[in-house]
């Protein structure tokens, strides 16, 4: 016997795929319930004479369920290059009046004439319905 859970969502033509026709699937709610997404930004750590800004918004997740959300951003162009930054949010963190956090943290990639790389951490603004 199989449950028919119902999702809303849409899908686009992606340029992804090796040689074959892709497409992405983007759900906004899944069984009723709404997704959600969350924006962060920040400020590299300071190596090699400079440092990175970044601002993104994560990938969706279910709302009221415990979750993480991944994110990814590329950093500003500074210094003659710019950096890539990826990861998964740590749990959910309530917050007063509503709504929750998530804190992220980890290492760019490796860019730069002096190859090297830059730490982050932070945490994401509250949830904004995704739709």
């Amino acid at each position: 016997m199989s449950t028919d859970i119902p999702i809303t969502g849409f899908i686009v033509h992606s340029e992804d795929g090796d040689l074959e026709h892709t497409h992405k699937l983007y759900i906004t709610s899944w069984n009723g319930r709404p997704l959600h997404v969350h924006q962060f930004a920040g400020t590299t750590s300071y190596n090699v004479g400079h440092s990175h800004d970044y601002s993104a918004t994560t990938a969706p997740a279910l709302s009221s369920v415990p979750h993480t959300h991944e994110y990814f951003a590329t950093t500003t162009f500074d210094a003659g290059h710019s950096h890539v930054i990826k990861g998964t949010t740590g749990p959910a963190i309530p917050i007063p009046g509503g709504g929750h956090i998530h804190r992220f943290e980890g290492i760019t990639t490796v860019n730069g004439s002096t190859p090297h790389t830059h730490s982050y951490k932070g945490q994401t603004g509250n949830e904004i319905a995704y739709a």
